[in-house]
C-alpha cells in the first residue's frame, strides 16, 4: 500500500482561525500552524494535500501555506455537519486511495527529529492497513479524545492490534471496554490526532451518514469501531507530544515545545528561569511585608 495523499480537517466554524495562528518554528521562522502541519505532511513523503474548510476560508488558508500552496486542494464543508462528515467531504479527492489524516487544531512536536507522520505512514505502508497514532493519556482527559482498546503486537514495541474504539468515553466505559494490558493504571490509549485510513473507512462513513438521523453524531471513531470487524486495524504509540491548540493555554504550550526544539533553547530556558525566579522573589517580599507590618506602596 502506497500513501500519496493527505487530508487536514479544519472545518469547525468555532475553530476556523486556529490553523492561521502563528508560532515560531524550531528553525526560528514564524509560520502559521497550517504551514507547520503541511511541513509535517511533506516530511512523510506525501505528494498531494487537501484541506477541508469552512466555505470562504480557502484564500486565507492558501496564503498561510506558503510554498506548499502549489500542491494544495481545498474542499468546503457546506454546513457544520460534524467531524465524520468533514472527512467524508474528501471522498472525491481520496478516489479510493488510503489517506494520511491530520486535524487542523493540533500541533505535533517530535523529540527525536523524526516526523510523527513519517513513522505512522511507514507502518501503514508495511502492514497495508489503517493505523492510528495514539498516546497514553490519563483518564481525566478522556472527554477530549477518542480511545482504543486492544492488545500489544508481540515483538513490535509500541504497536497494538485494535479491537474496539470509543469516542470520548467516560472513565467507567473505558475501564469496562478499552483496557490495555500492561498500560499504567488510570491511563488509556487516546488518539493523537493523526491517522492513516484505508478506503474502507470512507465507505463506512458514507453508509453511516446516509442513514443517520443527525449527521453530527457520525464520528470517525464510530467508523473505525466498525473497521475492526472487517479488516486489520493497528495503533502505534507515539512517544512524541500532541498539543491541542484550541484548548486553554494550548497554543502557549505548543510554542514552548517548539522553541525548546530549536536553536534558541538556551535563551528560552533562561527566560523561563527568570520568570520563575521573579515570581518566587515577589512571593518572598510579600510574606516579609505581611510579617513585619510594613506597608509597601
Amino acid at each position: 500500500m502506497k500513501i500519496t495523499k493527505a487530508v487536514i480537517t479544519a472545518a469547525s466554524p468555532g475553530q476556523r482561525s486556529i490553523p492561521l495562528q502563528t508560532v515560531v518554528a524550531p528553525d526560528g521562522v514564524t509560520k502559521p500552524v497550517l504551514a507547520i502541519l503541511a511541513d509535517e505532511v511533506a516530511a512523510s513523503g506525501i505528494e498531494e494535500l487537501c484541506v477541508i474548510t469552512v466555505p470562504g476560508d480557502e484564500r486565507r488558508y492558501a496564503e498561510a501555506m506558503g510554498p506548499h500552496a502549489c500542491r494544495l486542494h481545498f474542499i468546503a464543508q457546506p454546513e457544520p455537519r460534524g467531524y465524520g462528515d468533514a472527512y467524508y467531504c474528501a471522498r472525491d479527492f481520496a478516489a479510493g486511495s488510503p489517506i494520511l489524516h491530520l486535524v487542523g487544531d493540533h500541533l505535533y512536536v517530535s523529540s527525536t527529529g523524526r516526523s510523527c507522520a513519517k513513522a505512522l505512514v511507514s507502518l501503514a505502508e508495511a502492514e497495508g492497513c489503517s493505523v492510528s497514532a495514539v498516546q497514553a493519556t490519563r483518564e481525566g482527559l478522556l472527554p477530549s479524545f477518542g480511545a482504543v482498546g486492544g492488545r500489544r503486537v508481540t515483538g513490535v514495541p509500541g504497536v497494538y492490534k485494535v479491537d474496539s474504539v470509543l469516542e470520548k468515553p467516560t472513565p467507567t466505559e473505558a475501564e469496562q471496554k478499552i483496557l490495555i494490558p500492561g498500560l499504567r493504571a488510570g491511563h488509556y490509549l487516546c488518539f493523537f490526532g493523526m491517522h492513516v485510513l484505508t478506503p474502507a473507512v470512507m465507505d463506512i462513513l458514507g453508509r453511516q451518514l446516509a442513514t443517520a438521523a443527525d449527521p453530527r453524531l457520525v464520528t470517525l471513531s464510530g467508523a473505525l469501531n466498525e473497521v475492526v470487524r472487517h479488516e486489520q486495524y493497528l495503533a502505534i504509540e507515539n512517544w512524541q507530544r500532541r498539543y491541542d491548540i484550541g484548548s486553554r493555554y494550548g497554543l502557549m504550550f505548543a510554542q514552548l515545545a517548539l522553541s525548546l526544539r530549536g536553536g534558541d533553547r538556551d535563551e528560552i530556558l533562561f527566560q523561563l528561569l527568570e520568570l520563575v525566579a521573579d515570581r518566587d522573589l515577589a512571593r518572598s517580599f510579600q510574606h516579609q511585608d505581611v510579617g513585619s507590618g510594613i506597608n509597601v506602596e
